[in-house]
């Protein structure tokens, strides 16, 4: 989610951005001051479903999104606008793919397009989906990881299923305040607190990863080259 965070990421001393289907470094004093609650519902909300269903596409290369399953953002949580063939599903990641501690975890300007692969569909997007529905019913932070944790240890939430990746490579992805659309890029996602393993954030480590414990896995990031309308990504830098 992921969070599924989603939960558009800021890594130590690797990148200043964050995504939300993974963790983001906290941010500025005045970032948490701005968003230390949540706004009305209506703001996260995009009022033409339509036009939702196109960003959510826009996550992946239209070979892969237009056979894939899209739900949208509703006042209750998310349901299903158009039906997919491919095992693939797309959605439009709000703020709160973020873990619980992000300074912008209520900001209500995020809109992340994501593309699930059918591994990833079937078990990181239900735990977004999960913590949308606590969002939804204005659950509180501590609230939401407890009931995560007894959801993943009573198996109520799937296990992650191995090959779980996404793709966020839309150009209007707006990832947080400071990265705005950041980078286009694949993730991938492994069980448990994986960055050390991998060699991942070292000095001089081409990986870049983050952990979310919260929903205990590790997201790798991969850069791509351009964004799913086929259009030159930003240049590549560390």
């Amino acid at each position: 989610m992921r969070n599924r965070n989603v939960k558009m990421i800021v890594f130590a001393a690797l990148v200043q951005f964050a995504l939300p289907c993974a963790t983001r470094v906290a941010g500025a004093q005045a970032g948490k001051a701005e968003y230390a609650a949540m706004a009305p519902v209506d703001a996260y909300l995009i009022a033409d479903t339509n036009a939702e269903i196109a960003l959510a596409r826009s996550g992946a290369p239209a070979s892969i999104s237009d056979a894939a399953e899209v739900m949208v953002l509703g006042p209750s949580g998310y349901t299903t606008a158009a039906k997919g063939t491919n095992g693939f599903l797309c959605i439009v990641e709000r703020s709160w793919g973020a873990e619980t501690d992000d300074a912008e975890f209520w900001n209500p300007k995020i809109r992340s397009p994501i593309c699930f692969n059918p591994a990833a569909a079937r078990s990181v997007a239900d735990i977004y989906l999960m913590k949308t529905k606590l969002v939804l019913q204005r659950k509180s932070k501590a609230e939401i990881v407890g009931a995560l944790s007894t959801a993943l240890d009573s198996k109520e939430l799937p296990a992650l299923e191995p090959g779980a990746m996404c793709y966020m490579t839309s150009k209007q992805q707006y990832l947080n305040d400071q990265g705005l659309s950041w980078h286009p890029h694949l993730m991938f996602f492994v069980a448990g607190d994986a960055a050390k393993s991998w060699g991942a954030n070292l000095a001089g480590s081409p990986m870049m990863a983050a952990n979310a414990p919260e929903e205990r896995l590790t997201t790798f990031m991969v850069w791509v080259g351009e964004w799913s309308d086929g259009t030159p990504g930003p240049a590549m830098s560390h």
